[in-house]
């Protein structure tokens, strides 16, 4: 009985269940969620001494999946950290030179040298989030993030 109920109430929501640009889930393909048509391209944020880290504020939407680059010039050695926000997603990849780490958590990354790296990840957990580089106070060093 309860399996039937379950299976009762998944078909009545699969309808509600679409992507933020309104293609429908049957549209993902055999990758599911991580198919192309559920994925966003997030602007990058910039590790630069005394630059801001991004233009504007992420507004992310819960079970899409998102890639950004993370460009270090070489200026400082610096970090991002952000622990509640990498909680509240799931990691898919992160590269690095070609090399695809995955993860099962970060609770910070850091460029001591100039380069860059793309994380791949599914917005999971609805909130506000912030990546700032780690002891600083200005609002320029900090990324306000929004999952919905």
């Amino acid at each position: 009985m309860k399996q039937t109920l379950a299976a009762l109430g998944l078909a009545l929501l699969t309808p509600a269940l679409v992507l933020a640009d309104g293609a429908p889930r049957e549209d993902w393909g055999r990758a599911g969620i991580l198919s192309s048509a559920n994925k966003a391209e997030l602007p990058p944020i910039t590790l630069s001494s005394g630059m801001p880290l991004a233009e504007a504020p992420w507004v992310l939407t819960s079970g899409t999946y998102y890639e950004f680059e993370i460009e270090g010039d070489g200026s400082a050695e610096l970090a991002l950290e952000g622990s509640e926000f990498f909680r509240a997603i799931w990691i898919d990849e992160i590269v690095v030179n070609d090399l695809e780490i995955r993860p099962i958590g970060v609770n910070s990354i850091e460029f001591d040298d100039a380069g860059s790296m793309e994380i791949g990840f599914v917005a999971i957990k609805p909130g506000e989030y912030f990546l700032r580089i780690p002891g600083s106070t200005g609002e320029t060093q900090r990324l306000g993030i929004t999952i919905e």
